[in-house]
């Protein structure tokens, strides 16, 4: 955990669609508003370097297709770059750190996604950031057919073009929700949000967790 720094260290989770974005910047605006320093970052991506992996590889369409494992190690060099340049340093200087996605996403996109080794991935993990987890992880949980609607949605009005991850099949994203959930059962830090609710609801939710961090 980040006990080992001043900061706070809080991810955001969740399938395509489920509000990790207006929620985040919710959290966000709720510690500043305090007196909390609050750093907004997001994975992969949050320096220049894992920005261009980002862009240029993950999300982007490609004519060859990518390899699973191409994949996975991408997103551990990302993030690499982005926890040693960005997010300890943040921590150290007792900043709030609020991240869209870390390596429980690797986790539910890649491990039970892909299919590829859980084993594998924790041996990863560790070599990118040792000691270093979330203090919470916010779950935003929603079905996969409502995420898609709300992602596809979003997306038309933005004029985006569908990434890589958006035009995967839905049993895809049937398998990632079971690993995210699958992470929430077993692991103390998460808190399952029914991202269905109203948005009202959500946040109330997010507030009484931050309230209790805060007071902790």
């Amino acid at each position: 955990m980040s006990k080992h720094y001043s900061g706070r260290f809080i991810t955001f989770e969740g399938g395509e669609g489920a509000g990790k974005s207006t929620n985040i910047q919710f959290c966000a605006d709720w510690l500043s508003a305090r007196g909390q320093e609050v750093l907004l970052t997001r994975e992969p991506g949050g320096t220049p370097i894992a920005e261009l992996i980002r862009s240029r590889l993950l999300k982007a369409n490609h004519s060859e297709s990518m390899d699973p494992l191409a994949e996975l190690l991408l997103m551990f060099a990302a993030r690499a770059q982005h926890v040693n340049r960005v997010i300890r340093p943040a921590l150290q200087s007792g900043c709030w750190v609020l991240c869209d996605r870390f390596t429980d996403s690797t986790i539910a996109y890649q491990g039970f996604g892909r299919g590829l080794d859980l084993e594998q991935i924790a041996t990863l993990k560790n070599m990118t950031h040792g000691d270093l987890a979330p203090d919470r992880t916010f779950l935003l949980d929603t079905p996969v057919e409502v995420g898609m609607a709300r992602a596809r949605g979003r997306g038309a009005a933005l004029g985006e073009e569908t990434d890589r991850f958006e035009r995967e099949q839905l049993a895809f994203f049937e398998r990632v929700r079971e690993g995210f959930q699958a992470l929430a059962a077993t692991n103390p830090h998460f808190v399952t949000i029914d991202a269905t609710q109203s948005l009202d609801l959500v946040q109330s939710r997010l507030q009484s967790e931050l309230e209790r961090l805060l007071a902790s």
